[in-house]
C-alpha cells in the first residue's frame, strides 16, 4: 500500500459524484468547484464555470496544497465576489509563506460556493483504515476550534467483511449530540460516504467541518483525503485524473515525475524524493529498508540538513533503467556547485537476486557520461554493495575509478552496510576500513565491527552437517518449518525454485522442499531442475485442486502471483485450509483493501500469512522461501546452511540479508529469519513470530528490526512487560530520520509512514527500551549490541555453541559460471564453410543478409539444408515468392563468388516448385 494525498478539489468532486450514485440519488452534493494555478486563464475558467461570475453566488477561496489548519493561518477567503477572489489569489500566488514550521510557495487554490450556516451546523467526521476494517470518528462539533478530536470523538469500528448500516449507527448512538430531526439524513449520508470510501480505495478521509443545515443540505467544507495508489488497476476509471501533490513545503521536481514514470514501466522499484536540491550529500541506495537506514545514519551523525534526496532502486532493475535513474540523480547533484565538494553514496544491503554487476553497468555508464561535471563539482563517490555477482560489480567500479580519475572508494559485505557514511563525512578513519580489494583487508578490519565470534567461526571442531529436526511445536499462526516441510510454488519462478533446491541439497534434506509448481496458463508438464549434480523433474500443474490432491504432504504455498491476481489466488488457496497452513505472498503493490480481506479470511481458517511485499524467510538446515538469503555464496558467508541460536523478524526483505550477515558476524548465526513485508498491514505480525521463537528451546536470542509507521511494535512491548517474552530481545526501528523533516515523507516501504507520534521510529525505540529490550544507540551499533548479549549468554553458560560443521559445497550452474567468467566451453559444431557463432548465419564469411541482399541464391537442390529451412520459414510467414541466384554454391563449395554468367535462377513459390 502507498497512501497518497489528493487535492481537496479532486476529493470533493469524487464525493459529489459517487455519494449521489451510492445513495441512489438521495444525497446530491454541490459539485461546483474550480482549481486556480499559475497557468489558469480566467476567461477560460469563466467559460467553463459560469457560476463564478453570478453575483448571487458568494465564494470561498483557499490554498489547495495539503496545508493543515488553513483557517487559523489566515489562508481562507470567505463570502467573496469573483473579483475579490481574483484579488485575494493575486496577493498570494507564487508567494512564499510559513505555516507553523513549514515554509512553502502558494501556487494552487480551490474556489467554491460559500455555504451560509450557523456554528451549530458544523460536525467532525473522519474515516481511517485499521487492520481489521475501518474506524469512523464523529464529533458533534466541528471547525477550526474543534480541539483534540482524538480524545473527544466517538468511534465506530466496521469489520472488513461487514457493511455499515443505518441500524448499526443508530444502535451505537453514534450521532450523539446531533438534533433528532437531523439524524436520519446524516445516518443515510454516512452510509453512502462509507461506500465511497471503501469502493474508491481511500485510506484516510477527514471532513472538518461537515455542515448539515436545518433544510437538509449536507456540505463538506474542508476535506483531507488519501487514496491507495496501488489500487489504480481497480479504480483508475473511477478516479479519473488525480493530482497527487507533494507535501506543502517540499518543492516537486520534474525529475521526480520522470522517475515515477520509469517506475510505472518496470517490475522493479525506482523511487526518488528531492529533500534539499542544494544539499551536498546525495544517495543512490538499493533496497527500501537500506535506503531508510542510510538516511537515518546521515541524520544521526548530525548531517540531516545536508541530505539532498531520498530514494531507492531495487527489484533487479535493468541496466538501462539503472542508467536513467543514476543519470537523473547525478544531473541534479551537479546543478548547484558547493565549494566544499559533494558526496555521492552508492549503497545497499546484500541483494537477494539483483545482479549487482548488471546494475553497476548502468551506473558506471552514468558516471562516465557525467565525468567532467563530477570532477568540476569535486564529488567524492563512496560505494558499498553486495549480493549476486557483486565481486564483478565492484571490480568494474574500480576500473571506472581508474579510467575516469574520479575518487571512488569501494567496499563489500565485509564492511558494515552504513560504514561508508561516517567515512565519507570524515568521522571514521579510512585506514581502519580497508576497501574490498585491499590485500591486507582481513588484517585491517577492526575486530569490533568485522570479526566473527571466536566461539563460532574459529572453532577447530568439525562434524558432519545433519538435517535439522522439527522444532518445538505450539499453537502459532505461522507453521514452524522443519526439514520435512514441503511447499508448492505458484508461478513460473524457475530461478527461485532452483535456489530453494540448492539450499535443500546444501542442508542435506532427504527430499526437495518444492513438491510442485502451479501455472494456470499452460497445460500440465514437467520442468527440469538440478538436485546437486543430478537432474530431476518437478511437475507443473494448471489447476490448484489437482496439485494439492496429488501432493498431500504439502503445507506451504509460496505465491509469486502478480499484484493484480494475488488476491484471487490467495482466496483460492484458502479453500484448501485443511492442508495449506502457511501462505507466503511475494508480490508488492497489493491494494490494502484486498490485503486486509484475505488476512481476515486466513485468520478465520487458521492459516498463517507471510507478506505481502516480502522476500520470504529462511530456516537454516530446514527450509527457504524463494530468493531469501540471496545467492549460494551469501548462504555460505552467512552460514545459513546450519542453525544458530538467534531468530529474527524484520519488516524489510533486503535488510533481512544484512541481518543474516550481522548476526553471523556477532553470534553463532541465525536459527530462523522472517521478513514479514513492508506493507502497512502485513499478514503476520512481529509478535506472531517472536512468540514462536520465544517458545522454541533452540532459540536463545530474539531480534526485531522494525521501522517508522504502524504500531505493531507496541504489542511486543506489552509482551515484554507481561513476561510473555522471556528471552533477550535486541530491537531497533529504522526511520529515525523522519523527525528532521518538517513535512511528511513516504519512505521506501508502503507502511513506512508515521500517522502520529506513536508511530515514529524514535517513539517506538524508546518504548522498546523502556519495556526491557536491548536497543542500541543507532543501527550502526546494532551488531555490537547483539554481540554483547550473545557473549553474556555464552559466559553465563546458558548458551553453548555447537561445533562448526564442514562448509557444504554445491555445484554452480553453467550459465551463471559462464557469466562470471569462471568456465569456457568449446563449440559443439564447427564447419569450414558455414558459421553459427555470430548474431546471424554466415557462409564463407558472408552474413546471410548479404547473401540475399546481393541476389546470390541457393543454387541447386544439393546445397545447404539450412538455406531451405530458412526459405521455408519465410514461406510460412506468407512470402508469396522468393527468387534467388545460385551464387551461394560458390560460397559453400568454392568459398568464392561465381561469376554472374554461371548463376541460374531458382524460383520457389508457395507450391514448393523448383524452376531452373
Amino acid at each position: 500500500m502507498s497512501a497518497k494525498a489528493v487535492r481537496e478539489y479532486h476529493g470533493k468532486l469524487l464525493l459529489a459524484k459517487y455519494v449521489k450514485e451510492y445513495s441512489n440519488g438521495t444525497h446530491v452534493m454541490d459539485d461546483r468547484a474550480a482549481l486556480v494555478t499559475p497557468a489558469t486563464d480566467y476567461d477560460t475558467l469563466l467559460e467553463e464555470n459560469a457560476w463564478l461570475a453570478d453575483p448571487a453566488v458568494k465564494l470561498v477561496v483557499k490554498p489547495d496544497q495539503l496545508i493543515k489548519r488553513r483557517g487559523k493561518a489566515g489562508l481562507v477567503g470567505l463570502n467573496l465576489s469573483f473579483a475579490e477572489v481574483k484579488a485575494w489569489i493575486a496577493e498570494r500566488m507564487k508567494k512564499e509563506i510559513k505555516v507553523e514550521a513549514v515554509t512553502g510557495v502558494l501556487d494552487h487554490f480551490i474556489v467554491e460556493p460559500f455555504v451560509p450556516h450557523a456554528q451549530a451546523d458544523e460536525y467532525y467526521i473522519c474515516i481511517q483504515n485499521e487492520r481489521g476494517g475501518e474506524q469512523i470518528l464523529f464529533y458533534s462539533e466541528g471547525g477550526v476550534d474543534v480541539g483534540d478530536v482524538d480524545s473527544k470523538a466517538l468511534r465506530l469500528n466496521v469489520a472488513i467483511d461487514e457493511a455499515l448500516t443505518e441500524e448499526k449507527i443508530q444502535s451505537n448512538d453514534f450521532l450523539k449530540g446531533v438534533p433528532e430531526e437531523r439524524k436520519p439524513r446524516l445516518q443515510s449520508f454516512l452510509v453512502a460516504l462509507f461506500q465511497v470510501y471503501r469502493k474508491l480505495n481511500f485510506t484516510y478521509m477527514e471532513i472538518n467541518p461537515i455542515v448539515v443545515t436545518p433544510d437538509g443540505i449536507i456540505a463538506p467544507l474542508d476535506l483531507a483525503g488519501k487514496i491507495d495508489e496501488t489500487a489504480a488497476f481497480l479504480n483508475a476509471s473511477q478516479w479519473g485524473h488525480l493530482d497527487l501533490p507533494a507535501p506543502f513545503g517540499r518543492q516537486e521536481f520534474p525529475e521526480e515525475a520522470y522517475i515515477r514514470e520509469l517506475d510505472s514501466k518496470t517490475g522493479a522499484s525506482l523511487k526518488l524524493t528531492i529533500l534539499n536540491h542544494a544539499g551536498r550529500i546525495w544517495t543512490m541506495v538499493a533496497g527500501g529498508g537500506a535506503s531508510v537506514v542510510y538516511a537515518d545514519t546521515i541524520s544521526d551523525l548530525g548531517y540531516g540538513n545536508e541530505l539532498a534526496n531520498y530514494g531507492e532502486y531495487s527489484g533487479a532493475p535493468s541496466t538501462e533503467h539503472t542508467f536513467e535513474y543514476a543519470k537523473t540523480i547525478i544531473s541534479l547533484m551537479t546543478k548547484n556547485r558547493d565549494e566544499r565538494g559533494k558526496i555521492l553514496l552508492i549503497g545497499g544491503g546484500i541483494a537477494n537476486f539483483t545482479d549487482v554487476a548488471a546494475t553497476f553497468t548502468g551506473l558506471i555508464k552514468a558516471i562516465e557520461t557525467f565525468r567532467d561535471d563530477l570532477k568540476s563539482n569535486h564529488v567524492q563517490i563512496w560505494v558499498r554493495r553486495a549480493g549476486p555477482n557483486y565481486q564483478e560489480g565492484l571490480r568494474m567500479m574500480r576500473e571506472c575509478a581508474y579510467s575516469t580519475g574520479l575518487p571512488i572508494h569501494i567496499y563489500g559485505p565485509e564492511t558494515h552496510v552504513t560504514a561508508i557514511v561516517p567515512l565519507a563525512l570524515g568521522i571514521a578513519k579510512v585506514e581502519e576500513f580497508p576497501e574490498f580489494d585491499d590485500e591486507s583487508h582481513d588484517k585491517k578490519v577492526p575486530a569490533k565491527k568485522m570479526k566473527m565470534s571466536d566461539d563460532t567461526c574459529d572453532t577447530p571442531m568439525r562434524e558432519e552437517l545433519k538435517a535439522q529436526k522439527a522444532d518445538h511445536e505450539a499453537n502459532h499462526k505461522v507453521e514452524n518449518f522443519s526439514a520435512s516441510t514441503r511447499c508448492v510454488v505458484y508461478g513460473l519462478q524457475n530461478r527461485a525454485v532452483q535456489g530453494m533446491l540448492d539450499f535443500d541439497f546444501m542442508c542435506k534434506r532427504a527430499v526437495p522442499s518444492v513438491a510442485a509448481m502451479i501455472f494456470p496458463f499452460s497445460p500440465n508438464h514437467f520442468i527440469k531442475f538440478y538436485w546437486g549434480t543430478d537432474e530431476i523433474l518437478i511437475p507443473c500443474y494448471q489447476k490448484m485442486e489437482e496439485t494439492l490432491k496429488k501432493h498431500p504432504d504439502v503445507t506451504i504455498m509460496v505465491n509469486f502471483a502478480s499484484f493484480r491476481s494475488v488476491y484471487s489466488t490467495v482466496m483460492e488457496t484458502l479453500e484448501y485450509s485443511d492442508q495449506i497452513k502457511t501462505i507466503a505472498i511475494i508480490a508488492e503493490g497489493v491494494p490494502e483493501s484486498q490485503t486486509r480481506m484475505f488476512i481476515k479470511a486466513a485468520h478465520d481458517k487458521g492459516v498463517g500469512i507471510i507478506g505481502p511485499a516480502t522476500v520470504g524467510g529462511i530456516k537454516p538446515g530446514c527450509f527457504r522461501i524463494g530468493n531469501t538469503g540471496g545467492m549460494l555464496d551469501n548462504i555460505v558467508m552467512s552460514k545459513l546452511y546450519r542453525p544458530g541460536s538467534v531468530a529474527y523478524v524484520s519488516k524489510s526483505g533486503g535488510m533481512s540479508n544484512e541481518l543474516n550477515n550481522i548476526i553471523c558476524r556477532n553470534s553463532n548465526g541465525v536459527y530462523e529469519g522472517i521478513a514479514i513485508g513492508g506493507d502497512r498491514y502485513p499478514g503476520s505480525l512481529f509478535i506472531d513470530h517472536l512468540l514462536r521463537y520465544n517458545d522454541n528451546p533452540e532459540v536463545h536470542i530474539l531480534v526485531l528490526l522494525g521501522e517508522v509507521g504502524g504500531v505493531d511494535e507496541y504489542e511486543v512491548c506489552a509482551a515484554l512487560k507481561s513476561g510473555r517474552i522471556t528471552k533477550p530481545l535486541v530491537a531497533w526501528c529504522i526511520g529515525t530520520c523522519a523527525s528532521i523533516f518538517p513535512y511528511e515523507v513516504q519512505f521506501g516501504h508502503a507502511g513506512a509512514l508515521a500517522r502520529g507520534n506513536m508511530e515514529t521510529a524514535m517513539a517506538k525505540n524508546a518504548a522498546l527500551k523502556e519495556a526491557g529490550a536491548h536497543v542500541p544507540k543507532s543501527f550502526f551499533d546494532f551488531g555490537d549490541e547483539l554481540k554483547k548479549v550473545y557473549e553474556g549468554l555464552v559466559d553465563s553458560g546458558s548458551l553453548i555453541p555447537a561445533p562448526e560443521p564442514e562448509t557444504p559445497k554445491i555445484p554452480m550452474d553453467y550459465t551463471w559460471a559462464k557469466k562470471l567468467g569462471l568456465v569456457r566451453k568449446p563449440a559443439n559444431f564447427i564447419s569450414s564453410i558455414s558459421d553459427d557463432r555470430g548474431s546471424e548465419l554466415s557462409y564463407g564469411g558472408m552474413p546471410i543478409s548479404e547473401v540475399f541482399a546481393g541476389d546470390l541464391g541457393v543454387g541447386g537442390m544439393s546445397s545447404s539444408l539450412v538455406f531451405f529451412i530458412y526459405i521455408f520459414s519465410l514461406l510460412k510467414a506468407k512470402h508469396k515468392c522468393i527468387s534467388i541466384r545460385v551464387g551461394v554454391l560458390a560460397l559453400l563449395w568454392f568459398r568464392r563468388n561465381l561469376p554472374s554468367y554461371a548463376a541460374k535462377f531458382i524460383e520457389i513459390g508457395t507450391e514448393h516448385r523448383f524452376v531452373f
